[in-house]
């Protein structure tokens, strides 16, 4: 059986083209990508140890070969941090509660004052799980007619794998759901996450899992966004992690004047109010 660790190297080396590392072509191969032999050697570990990481029959990589296998796949900084994120939980210093709890979903005071200052801007805080669990009225003027909020519990990663109207609110949906279901490897504990993913695989399906499963880091580009209005946005994103509370504060900002123009149109409606869900 493998491991996140294991799955994510694995995934990388398929992804990687020989070229682009200086590696000589010896013909054909029998899969796509970095053979395992070359990632071995340029970590200067052996390809029987490799295959067991792969494989997940050695789960405890000291540091010294985690930073080798980094170097080795010529990893950015994103996706450095992800591999040692996975190297605990391969080696068992994230352990699973037999009996998960649902996340947390309290808003602290301070935050939510935040957030009522940045009304009537376009911001809302999630969890790690994607629950909405509050929003200024801007991110409720963007939202309408899409469908997330129709929820009683808002939660944007059930809503972008399984409600069709997210395939076309979101221009780009396949970069927001590879967004999503790479965010839940960074959930508040292993615990929370398979919370969620027990409930979401059997509904979100293979376009869920496939993502889940091969660590792809996303680029987390500019947010297209084909509104109900007729309006086609584009919006920069700026996150404000808050780790003691295993949430974040993420504000939506006009990308150019066009869009600007289009979000002002849509702030002549009344405006609403500051909502937050407990």
């Amino acid at each position: 059986m493998g491991t996140p660790l294991g799955d994510f190297i694995r995934a990388k080396r398929d992804r990687i083209q020989p070229e682009s590392l200086g590696v000589p072509d010896h013909g054909r191969r029998r899969s796509p990508g970095l053979r395992r032999s070359d990632l071995a050697t340029r970590a200067g570990i052996s390809v029987e140890y490799l295959t067991r990481l792969e494989q997940g029959r050695d789960r405890n990589p000291s540091v010294a070969v985690v930073n080798a296998l980094a170097d080795a796949l010529s990893l950015d900084p994103s996706e450095r941090t992800h591999l040692r994120y996975l190297t605990k939980i391969t080696g068992g210093e994230c352990t699973a509660h037999p009996r998960p709890e649902p996340p947390r979903r309290e808003v602290r005071p301070a935050v939510r004052e935040t957030l009522r200052l940045l009304e009537p801007g376009i911001a809302v805080l999630t969890n790690r799980l994607g629950d909405v669990l509050a929003r200024t009225s801007g991110y409720e003027l963007l939202m309408d007619g899409g469908g997330l909020l129709d929820a009683d519990t808002p939660n944007l990663t059930r809503y972008v794998f399984t409600d069709p109207r997210a395939r076309t609110f979101f221009a780009d949906w396949d970069d927001v759901a590879d967004e999503q279901a790479f965010d839940l490897w960074l959930g508040p504990s292993v615990e929370n996450t398979e919370w969620l993913t027990a409930e979401l695989a059997p509904t979100a399906g293979p376009e869920f899992t496939r993502r889940l499963n091969r660590h792809l880091v996303p680029a987390r580009g500019v947010l297209r966004i084909d509104h109900p209005s007729g309006h086609a946005l584009r919006l920069l994103r700026e996150t404000l992690e808050l780790p003691s509370d295993a949430q974040q504060l993420v504000v939506l900002l006009p990308a150019d004047d066009a869009t600007a123009q289009a979000l002002d149109r849509l702030r002549r409606r009344t405006p609403g109010r500051l909502r937050a869900i407990s």
